[in-house]
């Protein structure tokens, strides 16, 4: 004890989610006295939550493309020092159960609650000190340490870790603090932006779309030259589902998204040769193999008035081809934070050392996780970005 100032700790990590308790483990491991501030009664709420409460713990195929940052290259050397490998290794030696769902994405087989509680087992054994309950209230810098103001006290220490997500999720405590601090300490941000969220409609969109709530397709989505194969789903506001999601993160206001209906089929040649070989078919009759006669009905407002196969001209083809696998969606915009199960943007990553996460003008000062300007596709590379970025940090606070 300091008399002078309080409690001493040789790393303060502000905020208990996944990046935190990493950091904090991985600090306490290398004998650094460590105190982990977490606002809410709980440890990693957001792991609570995830997965449907079974913890999309990380991606068997995490790689530097499947994250977004004004600066691609930067998530790469924390990639390589914590890889998806070394967190399986972890999850086993605790021997929690998992399995791959699809497209590399892991889960827990039984709960969320025990990924929770292994990085609980393994700060305590890494003498880590939790204050749950308790958040930081005020952040001074005073020769060389940090004066975290806390829970009633005032704690100094040599090296402090901001690894309080972002702006995501409120209802979860989400809060502007490492953007605040950002400010403090005159770091750049990256514009903060809700990401992996659905999309609402104009009212034009809602509308023509409002009879397909709960429909669902497996669609190839596009902005530009991003695109994703995934399903999509409509909703009363808008549209959502796991195609939605992806590319909400790369979308800006006022943005056209283009939507193909049909991606694994070749819809000019199915029609033209059904046009030779049944030319009494319907054409609602024969899509419906392919999609849901509600989607059909809307896509092709006039599907009924079409005409059998043998009467369709190669304009009225083309016609039918761009309104399945052509659909041009202007989204009004999201569903918000409140939805979003990422923050894109953050913490500018010129402003940090990409192999320790320090911040390069404030020795000391490790900004992690959701607060940083990385931000993963969805399926467990958000979570394996908190591993790796807090265990780097953990190397060097």
């Amino acid at each position: 004890m300091d008399s002078a100032h309080g409690l001493k700790f040789d790393v303060v990590v502000v905020g208990a989610g996944a990046a935190g308790m990493m950091c904090a483990i991985e600090a306490g491991k290398r004998g650094r006295k460590v105190l982990l501030l977490e606002k809410a009664e709980k440890c990693g709420q957001k792991i609570l939550i995830s997965g449907g409460g079974r913890c999309n713990f990380t991606n068997l195929l995490a790689a530097p493309e499947k994250f977004i940052s004004d600066n691609p290259h930067f998530c790469k050397s924390a990639l390589r020092q914590y890889t998806q490998s070394d967190f399986i290794a972890l999850v086993e030696k605790h021997g929690i159960a998992y399995h791959e769902k699809k497209l590399g994405q892991l889960f827990c087989d039984e709960s969320a609650k025990k990924i929770v509680a292994m990085l609980e087992a393994e700060c305590d054994a890494a003498d880590v000190m939790i204050w749950r309950g308790t958040g930081a209230e005020r952040i001074d810098q005073k020769e060389g340490s940090f004066l975290i103001h806390a829970g009633g006290q005032s704690i100094k220490a040599e090296s402090l870790v901001v690894a309080t997500g972002g702006l995501s999720i409120p209802k979860l405590g989400a809060n502007d603090f490492a953007y605040r601090m950002a400010k403090t300490f005159e770091l750049p941000l990256a514009l903060p932006r809700p990401g992996l969220v659905p999309f609402t409609f104009e009212t034009k969109d809602k509308d023509r779309f409002a009879g397909l709530t709960g429909v669902s397709a497996d669609v190839v989505i596009h902005i530009g030259k991003v695109q994703f194969r995934e399903n999509l789903l409509f909703t009363h506001k808008g549209l959502s589902g796991p195609a939605i999601l992806q590319i909400s993160s790369f979308w800006q206001p006022g943005e056209a998204i283009q939507i193909d209906f049909l991606p694994n089929v070749d819809l000019a040649s199915l029609l033209k040769e059904k046009r030779q070989s049944q030319p009494k078919l319907k054409v609602g009759h024969l899509l419906k193999e392919y999609l849901a006669n509600r989607l059909i009905g809307t896509l092709l407002q006039d599907a009924s008035d079409l005409p059998e196969l043998g009467n369709l001209s190669d304009k009225r083809v083309l016609e039918i081809v761009n309104n399945i696998k052509l659909v041009k969606i202007y989204p009004n915009g999201t569903e918000g934070y409140a939805k979003a199960e990422v923050t894109v943007g953050g913490v500018s990553t010129g402003a940090l050392n990409s192999k320790s996460m320090e911040v390069k003008s404030v020795p000391g000062l490790f900004f992690i996780g959701e607060a940083v300007d990385v931000t993963g596709f969805l399926g467990g590379y958000n979570f394996q970005w908190a591993w790796s970025s807090g265990f780097v940090a953990g190397q060097y606070a």
